[in-house]
């Protein structure tokens, strides 16, 4: 498959992590060749499910398509051109990304059409941006909020005029306009702006409602309903009203984004997008506990594989795996097959895994695997990620290496 492939002339080296030793020299190709299992991997060691990953990826694009909605994944969670690609062949219309370096990477991977789901304050990116719309096919969409980076746009604009959506927010909440009369200010404003386009109207509702008790519901859906408000009153000044953005949806919230933009979708003109990114690796975590697709159309992508180090006190284990290896900014890992057994915090590279009373620890050599909790931060600790070809399997084969650009 095209996505396993790494960048040409990319040889594998000794300090790429989890490796075995006799894959130094090698490339990702003659490494898959030689028949490499995941026993052989060091630890720890972050690890991918190929079916999975295809499986979510299929699933989730599939999903959105047959509400008449587009797919515009969040590349962020695990920044790897390779995964993107898969995305895009599973479906997915286009990319989103939250920084311009991000954006930068993705245009350099020939990804084409992103959005820049952040407003650009910096002019470096703003002149970089300009020149590669001209150099490059492909079209970017970046966000705006604020009377002072629509300026900084309109100063820094090139032969092709940036394309623009206008972000609706919430008092207290993260960025965004906080009202919809203040955004109707700044899309007024664009129109105003030589070298400006305005290409639609974004939010992010994941900004102002969390967890999924009727409450949260109700607010991602009054959030969205107000964007699409804004939408239909201005798509009506567009040039090409089907062409007119509108787009929401993390991945914590994407059945309510999508019945609200699916009916507006059947009837009226634009283009209604999607960015759910988590989706493609999913979780045994917090995405698990929030998405409305657990264990109906996603599946965990991506688990981590440990090994007991250390036994010094009865019911105690510490695992070679720490903060330089796994997320733990929402939740702690769960170590699997170990009924009732819990990791109880980590350190920069140890895991403490406590068994239940009565239970001896794991002796020092036995391998662990751990769920893991929230995509967007297990990535950047790693360049290189194994790829299994399915954890049902006792010993699964290794069919491929993911590449990161963190």
């Amino acid at each position: 498959m095209t996505w396993q492939r790494l960048p040409e002339g990319r040889m594998l080296r000794g300090d790429d992590k989890a490796l075995p030793a006799w894959a130094e020299g090698l490339t990702a190709a003659e490494f898959v060749q030689r028949g490499p299992r995941l026993s052989d991997l060091w630890t720890p060691a972050l690890v991918l499910d190929e079916a999975a990953l295809l499986g979510n990826a299929a699933f989730l694009a599939d999903w959105t398509a047959a509400r008449g909605l587009e797919l515009m994944p969040h590349g962020k969670t695990t920044m790897a051109p390779q995964l993107w690609r898969l995305q895009r062949d599973a479906g997915a219309t286009g990319l989103t990304v939250a920084t311009p370096w991000q954006l930068r990477v993705a245009r350099g991977a020939d990804i084409g059409d992103v959005m820049l789901a952040n407003q650009i304050a910096d002019p470096h990116a703003a002149r970089w941006l300009a020149a590669d719309l001209e150099a490059r096919p492909g079209r970017v969409w970046s966000w705006v909020d604020d009377a002072v980076g629509i300026r900084l746009l309109a100063a820094h604009a090139g032969a092709r005029p940036f394309e623009v959506l206008v972000e609706l927010g919430r008092p207290g909440g993260r960025t965004g306009a906080r009202d919809l009369a203040h955004a109707r200010e700044l899309a007024a404003m664009v129109q105003d702006s030589p070298g400006l386009v305005l290409a639609g109207v974004a939010g992010y509702e994941g900004a102002v409602a969390h967890g999924r008790e009727a409450a949260a519901l109700e607010a991602a859906e009054r959030f969205t309903r107000d964007l699409l408000t804004l939408h239909a009153e201005l798509r009506d000044h567009a040039d090409d009203p089907a062409d007119f953005l509108v787009t929401a949806g993390g991945s914590a919230f994407p059945d309510v984004v999508a019945d609200v933009l699916a009916e507006a979708a059947a009837s009226g003109p634009g283009r209604y997008v999607l960015r759910s990114g988590a989706s493609l690796i999913h979780d045994e975590g917090y995405y698990a506990s929030v998405s409305p697709f657990e264990g109906a159309g996603l599946a965990p992508a991506a688990r981590a594989v440990t090994r007991v180090v250390s036994s010094p006190d009865v019911g105690l284990a510490l695992l070679d795996a720490g903060r330089r290896d796994v997320p733990y900014d929402l939740d702690l890992p769960t170590p699997l097959g170990l009924p009732a057994a819990q990791v109880t915090a980590l350190n920069d590279q140890h895991a403490f895994l406590r068994m239940p009373a009565g239970n001896p620890a794991p002796p020092v050599g036995a391998t662990v695997m751990l769920g893991l909790s929230h995509p967007c931060t297990m990535f950047d600790k790693w360049r290189l990620i194994p790829v299994v070809r399915s954890f049902t399997e006792v010993d699964p084969p290794v069919v491929g290496l993911v590449e990161t650009r963190f």
